[in-house]
């Protein structure tokens, strides 16, 4: 049994500090589900191991380093800009124990997935909003 099975958390993070964090979050056992945009693959998210030779070294370096620290997750595309998009993240907030975002300062509340909005859903969430730079 690991430390943290049965705990939920919702990912919204990007850059480095917060997929680490969930990484190791999945590491010591907690079931985390990254929210993605449904975008076409960026250089990091493209399968590992599929040879792309248009790609320059160093986006094959931050693609593998994109799936290193996405491992023990699964993951979802949603584009919380639309109504739809937002009843579904909401729905995935109901079971969640934790959600954690890095986005720049006043995003979440425009997104309408702010702290308040996410805890009229789940009284009970633990809502981390991190910045490494700043």
């Amino acid at each position: 049994m690991f430390p943290l099975e049965g705990i939920t958390v919702l990912d919204l993070t990007r850059q480095a500090p917060g997929p680490y964090c969930t990484m190791l979050l999945g590491d010591m056992g907690a079931d985390v589900l990254r929210v993605e945009e449904p975008s076409p693959p960026t250089s990091g998210r493209r399968a590992v191991g599929v040879r792309q030779p248009q790609q320059t070294p160093e986006a094959q370096e931050r693609g593998l380093a994109t799936s290193a620290i996405g491992r023990n997750k699964r993951s979802i595309a949603l584009d919380l800009r639309t109504p739809r998009a937002r009843e579904i993240f909401f729905r995935l907030c109901e079971r969640a124990d934790v959600v954690l975002e890095g986005f720049r300062p006043g995003v979440v509340k425009r997104l309408g997935v702010d702290y308040e909005a996410v805890s009229r859903v789940n009284r009970r969430i633990v809502y981390c909003s991190l910045t490494g730079y700043g």
